[in-house]
């Protein structure tokens, strides 16, 4: 069994190629070829933090494992750490051997990046060119390097509550070759103001910015958000937007932005188009005019962390990365 830690992970895999197999584990679950159970949660209130357990299986890429995911929202301001640690466990789709496991904290902000560069890919004008980004961790430094990598992004503007974090994501963007003018905004309506693709990247409860600040032709990506009480993007927007979600079962029980939505009467159940795997496949058309608003909605979905992590032990064992162990 290989054993990957965060570093080995990085340097298995790149942004495109993570953007390229999480289209094809999407294509995968929309043609009935995948197993994906709703994820288990384990809700810890003292701390306002959950636990996931992510089972999934993709028959064609014959990736077969599981991730455990904590999200402890505060550890940043409390403790200086990461919001989210996470490891996956991987398994031989023919003996159910474990043959993996690896650092999944790095990887799942990789994956999670990608599946907004594959909505931006098609789902965004073929002309977008500035990225509002809202949250400044570490899902939104992989959401700039997925939309960036699918479009010939220029501008980017990013709000943060913490000012210092968004300087501290700036620098880090440049590190990693973004090239692309990055400023801090300091309010959500100067960041919108002729933005092409809006990322939003946070655990925000309540909507990050007003209906009528987002412009015809708006693509909206909102990632941060998994649970019916929480919501990035609001209800009015929604209910204007093209709507596309990543699977309709776990959007159904998780993704607040929509639900509340549907709460407040401004949409029905029928108003979300399909999932990202039929827009992919030609099945389901997410634009139809350059003037639609569309709005891609995640909640994250296993498939995504096991056809990634399946890429990154192939690589990995490729290249000699990790450490064989024998249990």
């Amino acid at each position: 069994m290989r054993i990957l830690s965060g570093e080995d992970v990085r340097q298995a895999i790149s942004m495109k190629e993570a953007i390229a197999v999480t289209a094809n584990a999407f294509v995968q679950l929309t043609a009935r070829e995948a197993a994906l159970p709703l994820r288990a949660r384990i809700e810890l209130p003292h701390h306002e933090a959950v636990s996931l357990f992510m089972p999934a299986y993709l028959a064609q890429s014959q990736a077969l494992g599981t991730k455990i995911v904590s999200v402890f929202p505060h550890n940043p301001t409390r403790f200086n750490a990461p919001s989210i640690y996470a490891l996956i466990a991987l398994f031989d789709a023919e003996t159910g051997r474990p043959v993996a496991v690896m650092d999944g904290t790095y990887l799942t902000a990789l994956r999670t990046g990608a599946v907004s560069g594959v909505a931006t890919q098609y789902m965004a004008r073929a002309d977008t060119h500035v990225l509002a980004l809202f949250g400044a961790g570490v899902q939104a430094r992989t959401q700039v390097q997925a939309v960036c990598a699918v479009r010939p992004i220029r501008e980017i503007r990013i709000v943060n509550r913490t000012p210092a974090r968004a300087d501290d994501l700036i620098e880090l963007l440049k590190t990693d070759g973004i090239d692309a003018a990055i400023e801090r905004v300091d309010n959500a309506a100067a960041a919108l103001r002729g933005a092409d693709v809006v990322c939003c990247a946070t655990g925000a409860t309540v909507p990050l910015f007003d209906a009528a600040d987002i412009q015809p032709g708006t693509h909206i990506n909102a990632i941060g958000s998994h649970d019916p009480r929480m919501a990035e993007v609001p209800a009015a927007t929604v209910a204007r937007a093209r709507v596309v979600v990543d699977e309709h079962a776990a959007a159904r029980a998780e993704a607040g932005d929509i639900l509340q939505a549907e709460a407040a009467g401004l949409i029905d159940a029928g108003h979300v188009l399909g999932e990202l795997g039929a827009v992919i496949a030609g099945s389901v058309a997410a634009r139809t005019r350059p003037e639609d608003v569309t709005f891609f909605k995640s909640v994250g979905v296993a498939i995504q962390d096991m056809a990634v992590a399946h890429r990154v032990l192939q690589n990995a064992a490729a290249r000699g990365l990790g450490v064989n162990v024998t249990l």
